[in-house]
């Protein structure tokens, strides 16, 4: 295992995150302490609790799992788009690194800006809305396995896309959506029974179940389902990038 290799990628992307921090850390901040403005604060204030939860604090997790989401996606796809694009990738694909070195690079220092994002997200909760995290363990452990599992998925479509506007039709139009409908706002137990059951074909429900889970020990979905869920879209996401590197699909241009 070349280590040196995977140290150099990983150090270059989080210094890239540094010269762009406004737009990488600041930005995703902003946006969601807008959300606990607004709902956490102002609508929160006048909404009943939720399986006896603020709704304030109902909605942390939820708002979380969305910039984790999003900027997990957003990391990856445009660590490993832009050396594509600049035609940097030869060097990397030219020098002594095997494929799993690359991946470990790109896909690490994704998971640890969007863990930091999602860290920062979490102390600034704090200071519009009061909560308490019921098992601290899982609760960074669904952070940064959610986060690596979406890294990866943003890995993936970073080698997919071939222009700026396929980096954002995934996180945009299909997973900010998703994350909307998959309870970050409200409970799915509180839906009519036949759109309960639609809404458990929305992969995110698991993710947001589990993370809520580890705050107040309150879940929409069995916690091991959610786990196994989990589970199986990185084992998914691994199996595509293997994919990926077996065929050299769109990796040089």
């Amino acid at each position: 295992m070349n280590f040196h290799a995977i140290k150099a990628i990983y150090k270059f992307e989080l210094h890239r995150t540094w010269r762009t921090i406004m737009q990488s850390i600041a930005s995703p901040v902003i946006s969601t302490s807008l959300y606990f403005v607004v709902f956490g604060s102002a609508i929160g204030s006048r909404m009943v609790e939720i399986d006896g939860v603020s709704y304030g604090a109902f909605i942390i997790p939820g708002l979380v799992m969305l910039a984790l989401l999003t900027e997990s996606i957003s990391n990856a796809s445009f660590g490993i788009y832009f050396p594509k694009y600049n035609g940097t990738i030869y060097e990397i694909l030219s020098a002594p690194i095997s494929m799993r070195e690359i991946l470990l690079g790109y896909v690490g220092a994704a998971t640890t800006k969007s863990v930091i994002v999602g860290s920062i997200i979490l102390i600034t909760a704090n200071l519009f809305v009061d909560y308490h995290v019921a098992h601290p363990f899982w609760m960074v452990a669904f952070l940064v396995l959610t986060a690596a599992t979406f890294s990866l998925f943003g890995f993936i479509i970073g080698i997919w896309a071939d222009g700026f506007e396929k980096l954002q039709v995934v996180p945009m139009l299909i997973v900010t959506p998703l994350t909307f409908l998959g309870g970050s706002f409200y409970s799915i137990s509180m839906l009519p029974p036949l759109w309960q059951s639609i809404t458990l074909a929305n992969p995110v429900v698991y993710l947001i179940s589990a993370f809520r889970w580890s705050f107040y020990g309150v879940a929409d979905v069995n916690i091991g389902v959610s786990v196994a869920m989990i589970l199986l879209f990185m084992g998914l996401c691994l199996l595509g990038i293997a994919w990926i590197f077996r065929t050299g699909y769109r990796l040089k241009s």
